[in-house]
C-alpha cells in the first residue's frame, strides 16, 4: 500500500510545504499536545521522568509526528520531493507513523468499552450528553484524525527492517510500561482510563502494535528501494 492509496500525496504535499498550512499544523499539533498532557498530568508524579514518553501515548505520538513537521519547515513553498531524506528523518517518520497509528487504533479501543471490558457498562464512554460530547466523541474523532496524519507524514520519510524493528520493540515495551501489571511486573503503571483495563485490553493493545507496525511498512518507501538521499521524485 503505497502513502499514495491512504493519503493522496497531492494532498500530503499540500498541507506539508503550504507556508500557512505548515504553521496551522504547528499550532494544532501544539495545542494537541498540551491537551494531551493535561489528561496525563495527574498521574504523571508517579512515573519515572524517564518513562513519560512510554505512558503518555497521545502526547508522544503528536510530539514526534511535530518533529517531523518541523524538519520540513525550511522547505515550506517549495515542492515535497525537494525535503531531503536522512537516516534521522526516516527513524522519525517510522517512529511518528507507526505510533499515530497504534495510539489511533487503541483510543478507538479503550473508549468502546463493551469490547474490552463487556461486563461493565455500555455508556462509561459513550454518550450524548455534554460530558461525552468530549470524554468520547471528541477523543475518539481527534484520535482517528491520528491515522490520516500518519498518512500524511508517510510521504516525507522512508524506512528498513531494522527502523521497523526498533519501531516494534518500543511499541511493545509501551504494551509491557502500560500492562505489565497484570503479570506483576512492578514498574509497570497503569493506562489513564475509567476503568480497571485487563486482558482484553492488553492484548488489543498489543495488536495495534503489531498492526501499526505492519500498516507503517506497508506506507513507508524501503531505503533500498529509493536509492541514497531521496527518497523516488515524485511529483509533486
Amino acid at each position: 500500500m503505497p502513502p499514495d492509496e491512504f493519503v493522496p500525496r497531492d494532498l500530503a504535499a499540500f498541507y506539508l510545504t503550504t507556508p500557512w498550512t505548515v504553521a496551522l499544523l504547528l499550532l494544532a499539533n501544539g495545542l494537541a499536545f498540551l491537551v494531551g498532557v493535561r489528561y496525563y498530568v495527574e498521574t504523571l508524579p508517579a512515573v519515572p521522568t524517564y518513562a513519560w514518553p512510554l505512558y503518555g501515548d497521545s502526547p508522544t505520538a503528536v510530539a514526534l509526528g511535530t518533529l517531523v513537521l518541523a524538519a520540513v519547515i525550511p522547505f515550506a513553498g517549495r515542492r515535497l520531493a525537494d525535503v531531503p531524506r536522512n537516516r534521522l528523518l526516516d527513524a522519525l517518520v517510522t517512529l511518528a507513523v507507526v505510533w499515530l497509528l497504534k495510539t489511533g487504533a487503541w483510543t478507538f479501543l479503550a473508549l468502546n468499552v463493551p469490547l474490552v471490558r463487556p461486563d461493565l457498562p455500555a455508556d462509561l464512554y459513550v454518550g450524548f450528553g455534554p460530558d461525552s460530547l468530549w470524554a468520547y466523541w471528541g477523543i475518539l474523532l481527534t484520535h482517528l484524525a491520528f491515522l490520516l496524519w500518519a498518512g500524511v507524514l508517510a510521504h516525507v520519510g522512508r524506512t528498513s527492517r531494522r527502523l521497523l524493528a526498533g519501531a516494534l520493540v518500543l511499541a511493545l515495551a509501551n504494551d509491557l510500561f502500560d500492562y505489565g501489571f497484570l503479570l506483576g511486573l512492578p514498574l509497570a503503571n497503569y493506562p489513564p482510563v475509567r476503568y480497571e483495563p485487563g486482558w482484553l485490553l492488553a492484548a488489543g493493545s498489543v495488536a495495534a502494535s503489531l498492526a501499526a507496525v505492519a500498516v507503517a511498512a506497508r506506507l513507508l518507501p524501503r531505503r533500498d528501494a529509493a536509492g541514497p538521499g531521496r527518497v523516488e521524485s515524485r511529483t509533486p
